[in-house]
Formats: C-alpha cells, structure tokens, sequence
C-alpha cells in the first residue's frame, strides 16, 4: 500500500528515508550520498546539485502516485536523465547479475528444470537489457539534442512512448514455475525463497522504473519538443523579420517594382510604368525573390505593408 504522505523541500531527508527504505536506491540515482545528517530536502538536493522540483516529483509518484506536477515546465530533464542512466546502470550492473548467482546457487545444476529456469531468467534479462540499451542508444541521445536545441525529424517521443511497456511475462511464468513446480531440499528452499524475495522486489523495481518514464519523463520531453518547436518558429520569423527590416538591401528601383507588383500590374504595364524593358523588370523580381526569400503576392504585399512602402487601406483584401 503506497504511503499517502506528500513530501516538501522542507522535510528532513531523513525522514522521507526512515518511512520509505526502498528509496535508499533512488538516492544513488539521483547521485546523492549518505550523510546529509537532519537536513532538508531542498538543502541536500542544493548542496548535492540535484533539482529539488524533479527529485520531490518522482518520489512523491512514486511513493504514493502524485503525478500533478504544479508545472511540467520546472521539471529539471538533465536531472531525469541522470536518474534514468543510473538506474538502468544499477539494474543491468548490479540488480539482474545478482540474481542470476542467487539462482545459480539455489538450483542444481543437474536437474533439467532448474536449466530451464535459468534459461527462462537469461532471456528476460536480455529483453530488459535489450529495451534499456534501446534507450540508451536512441531516445537519451534524441532527449541530449533537444536540451542544446537541435531538432531531429527523424524521431519524436511518441514513438518511443507507442512502444514502450513492461516486459514481464517472462518474469510471471519464471515465478510461477519456481513456486509450483521446483522440488527443493530446506537449505536450497530457504535459498529459493530469498531468491523469489528478491524477484519480487526487482518487479517492483523495474514497474516503478517504467512508471517513472510513462508519467513523468515522456510528459516532460514532449513538453521539451513543443518549446523547441516554438523556438525554432520564433528564430525563423525574427531572421524574416530581420531581412525585411533591412529595407536597404533592396534598391529604390526594386520597391518600386515591388509596390507595383502589389498594385496587380503585369510585367509589361511595369516596364511601361517604370519606363524600363520587360526583361529588366523580370531581373528585377528574380533579384527581390533572391533577397527576400518571398516568391508570392501575398508575401510582397506583406512585407510592403511592413516596410511602409504602400498603405495598407491601399490594398485590396
């Protein structure tokens, strides 16, 4: 049952550890050491360079199921990066390796059954390598351009979140036949039994772990893929922005045949008007294009109207 408290910056870590011990892991994680003494949250978090805003969100969810940040936007993601490569790091490192040896020394190497189990635990070790080097290699890497704002459209989030999920039938049926099925003497069966012990909490662990990534981290990123997008935009109107307004580049012949242009004359009554060859006046739209990037009518009026080279109440809409 999840603990129903919420937890402040400005409870003592201590306390979020003395109520909630399975949160000694996520310390590593987080890259907090031991020995903070009495101090707060938001004192431990500061002096260890951690965000307080992203390490209390994932606790709290993760503790009791508070997944209503106040704003998605404060959520630091170099700090949910971090927490994530660690985690992955612990799990395939330490977690999976351990309790293969636990197996290996609770099961007897002769029997068929217990090969079939240790073959049944290898293969779900690798689907949960397999998914995390996925990660590592695609999506952490994908996240790491976002944050120094280049854009990839080669990829987005949602891909990532349309096939994410838990792979944990292997680990079911790896239970079920060690508890049915699997004869055992009372050293190896107490040895099996902390063995299952443990399996349990690695389930715990890693639907956790996969929780976090569903509620938390995919959220953040599509929130990081918006305001890339809207700063991509934003470059892109103010370098507009910046060419129209240097009005020089154009020649006084060029805005008037652009003023022109947005009258609805044709290349000849320009030349006529302009006292000029049709062949100028057509050099003269292939340069204003080249220099303004702007090819339609409704662009060159825009941009005369921006320019005060006409009146706006002189355009008909």
């Amino acid at each position: 049952m999840k603990n129903q408290k919420m937890y402040e910056a400005d409870d003592s870590m201590i306390s979020l550890i003395r109520d909630n011990y399975n949160l000694l892991q996520s310390l590593g994680s987080f890259g907090i050491n031991l020995g903070f003494g009495d101090k707060t949250v938001r004192e431990v978090c500061e002096e260890q360079g951690v965000d307080t805003y992203t390490y209390l969100a994932v606790v709290n969810f993760t503790i009791n199921g508070y997944r209503d940040h106040d704003d998605i936007s404060k959520l630091s993601i170099p700090t949910l990066m971090h927490y994530l490569k660690a985690s992955h790091e612990y799990f395939l490192g330490f977690q999976l390796p351990t309790i293969r040896k636990e197996l290996v020394d609770a099961l007897d190497e002769k029997d068929n059954l217990a090969r079939l189990i240790l073959k049944l635990y290898d293969d779900y070790a690798r689907a949960i390598r397999s998914h995390m080097k996925y990660e590592e290699k695609t999506v952490f890497p994908y996240v790491e351009a976002l944050l120094a704002n280049e854009q990839r459209g080669d990829y987005d989030i949602e891909t990532y979140s349309k096939h994410h999920g838990q792979t944990d039938s292997l680990l079911r049926e790896l239970k079920s036949i060690i508890i049915k099925y699997l004869p055992s003497d009372g050293l190896h069966n107490n040895q099996l039994s902390a063995c299952l012990y443990d399996i349990y909490n690695n389930e715990a662990w890693l639907s956790n772990h996969a929780e976090v990534e569903e509620s938390i981290f995919i959220p953040a990123i599509r929130w990081l893929e918006r305001k890339t997008k809207q700063n991509d935009v934003s470059a892109k109107i103010s370098s507009m922005i910046s060419q129209n307004d240097n009005a020089d580049a154009l020649s006084d012949r060029e805005k008037d045949v652009i003023v022109s242009l947005v009258q609805g004359m044709t290349n000849k009554e320009i030349a006529d008007h302009l006292c000029i060859s049709t062949n100028t006046v057509i050099t003269h739209r292939r340069n204003i294009a080249r220099k303004l990037q702007i090819h339609s009518p409704a662009g060159l009026t825009i941009y005369a109207i921006v320019n005060h080279l006409i009146d706006i109440s002189s355009v008909r809409l």
